[in-house]
């Protein structure tokens, strides 16, 4: 048992002032120390993911950062190649973070080329140049910083295996973990932003499919986002395909309202659960405890009855052990489970559950455990909560 702390010594006001202010001016300050630099060129060996990069943030003059996690009044585009160093050199399921700036593209992951704030012209050609008419729209959550989603997308685009063109929409998340309720209010301000994203990609006729993947509280943003696109035009787009939801950060009983707003048809829905997700048990806690639909138990009722009648598939991960110790990014940090989302559930492929070693059926929606425990060094997309431990 650690022993109480004796209480600080007091401080003159005028000295606490002037710390204060002098703490502010330094936030304020941009250092061009971030992770986004330019560097060159793409060491042999390496392999690249081209991106378009579609964000509520403000942009910061400092090209090592480019955006930060405040709202701004309009969308950015923005075009980012990522080099990730030789798979030799780096565990699947793990982002070589830079451990110098500027990065080190032999070692680290690295910014190679970009082009900011594209307009509607320059976005539809790089789709048109870059893919077959088939995107992947991932929406990340809570407490990711703008340079993380860029990143841990682009693990999870590369240690997958997807052949889809990828898109990031990144929502302006401060980046930390006490700016839960912000987050939250950021997700919320940015659901007609992501509504303008889908239209314009369902309205493009050069892309002829979309899947959309979402981690934690991005999920509830792209839920409400669908529900309020069911509801004003009463249904969703015919194009987008398939819904996936990782370790959704949604209250239960708001996510059975959203699903049945969704209309007719719609996209097939995958949820991944984890019952030892503890960043999700946190935000039960701080939620008036009701259960996160990531973390439910999906052999019980009413979730049983629930995923059976909504059609919803639902993929139990809890014996899936991977370095994360919160549990929370475990559709990432575990490479046979990143692969089934971007070779197989992301292109619409149905999965045959004695094949691929899911379990067994829950009421009509694949259920069971995926793979065997094992261990797997990696770590957590947008992992919230990390002083949980603390």
């Amino acid at each position: 048992m650690r022993l109480p702390s004796p209480p600080p010594k007091r401080r003159p006001r005028r000295a606490i002032a002037v710390s204060l202010a002098v703490a502010i001016l330094a936030g304020c300050v941009e250092t061009g120390s971030g992770p986004l630099g330019l560097v060159g060129p793409v060491p042999e060996g390496a392999a690249t993911v081209d991106m378009l990069v579609v964000t509520t943030r403000v942009a910061v003059p400092d090209e090592t950062r480019l955006f930060n996690g405040e709202r701004d009044t309009r969308m950015h585009q923005s075009r980012l190649v990522v080099s990730i160093p030789p798979d030799a050199d780096r565990k699947v399921g793990e982002v070589a973070w830079p451990s110098s700036t500027p990065a080190d593209p032999t070692r680290d992951f690295a910014v190679v080329h970009r082009e900011i704030d594209l307009d509607a012209k320059g976005a539809k050609a790089w789709f048109h140049r870059t893919g077959d008419g088939r995107a992947l729209i991932f929406v990340h959550g809570y407490n990711t910083e703008y340079d993380e989603a860029v990143f841990r997308f682009a693990q999870f685009v590369h240690d997958s295996g997807t052949t889809f063109t990828p898109i990031l929409f990144t929502w302006a998340s401060r980046g930390k973990v006490v700016e839960y309720v912000y987050d939250k209010e950021s997700a919320s301000y940015s659901r007609d932003a992501f509504e303008t994203l889908l239209r314009a990609a369902a309205a493009d006729p050069d892309v002829k499919e979309i899947s959309i993947l979402a981690h934690s509280m991005g999920t509830w943003l792209t839920m409400e986002t669908l529900r309020q696109i069911a509801i004003r035009d009463g249904r969703l787009p015919a194009k987008i395909h398939d819904v996936i939801l990782a370790s959704p950060d949604i209250d239960g009983d708001v996510f059975r309202r959203q699903v049945s707003r969704l209309g007719q048809p719609r996209p097939r829905l995958t949820v991944f659960v984890s019952r030892d997700d503890k960043a999700l048990g946190l935000s039960r806690l701080i939620s008036g405890d009701v259960p996160r639909v990531g973390a439910v138990d999906p052999f019980v009722e009413p979730w049983k009855t629930t995923f059976a009648t909504e059609k919803v598939r639902v993929f139990d991960l809890t014996d899936v052990k991977t370095a994360d110790e919160l549990a929370h990014g475990k559709f990432a940090a575990d490479g046979d489970v990143a692969r089934l989302i971007g070779s197989r559930l992301v292109a619409g492929q149905p999965i045959d559950s004695a094949r691929d070693g899911l379990g067994e059926s829950v009421g009509g929606a694949i259920g069971g455990t995926f793979g065997v425990a094992r261990d797997v060094a990696g770590a957590a997309v947008g992992a919230p909560l990390s002083v949980l431990g603390q």
